[in-house]
């Protein structure tokens, strides 16, 4: 199995609802990093899973629209809680509908909103 990753770094804002967490049912920034890993079994033949300069160009539009933004305030969330977890399902998706390589058996996207506390979401695109 191949694995290619791309990483990215962004700030945007979001609080939480629902739940007494302190702080984060504040509006604040975190300061998030974005890793893509892509994985699939074959190259094409050019010898690429995916050609990074395609993931890069992809990976910067989607963190563009997100930056500087409060997570709370898209349409995406549709009202759920902004969680890395939430997030990372939602970026994922983004980049799924962007991405074309017919190579890829799986999209994880994995985003930390600190150095040290990060949440995965994994597709099997079969």
């Amino acid at each position: 199995m191949y694995t290619v990753a791309v990483e990215r770094r962004f700030v945007a804002q979001h609080f939480l609802f629902g739940g007494d967490w302190g702080p984060e049912n504040q509006l604040h920034s975190h300061p998030y990093k974005v890793e893509v890993q892509l994985q699939g079994a074959s190259l094409d033949e050019h010898g690429y899973l995916v050609d990074i300069v395609d993931i890069e160009l992809h990976l910067d539009e989607i963190v563009a629209y997100f930056r500087d933004r409060t997570l709370n305030d898209l349409a995406e969330f549709g009202g759920s809680n902004p969680s890395i977890e939430h997030f990372g399902q939602i970026f994922c998706q983004k980049l799924r509908q962007r991405l074309k390589a017919p190579n890829l058996q799986t999209i994880c996207v994995k985003i930390w909103e600190t150095d040290i506390a990060w949440a995965a979401y994994q597709e099997d695109l079969g």
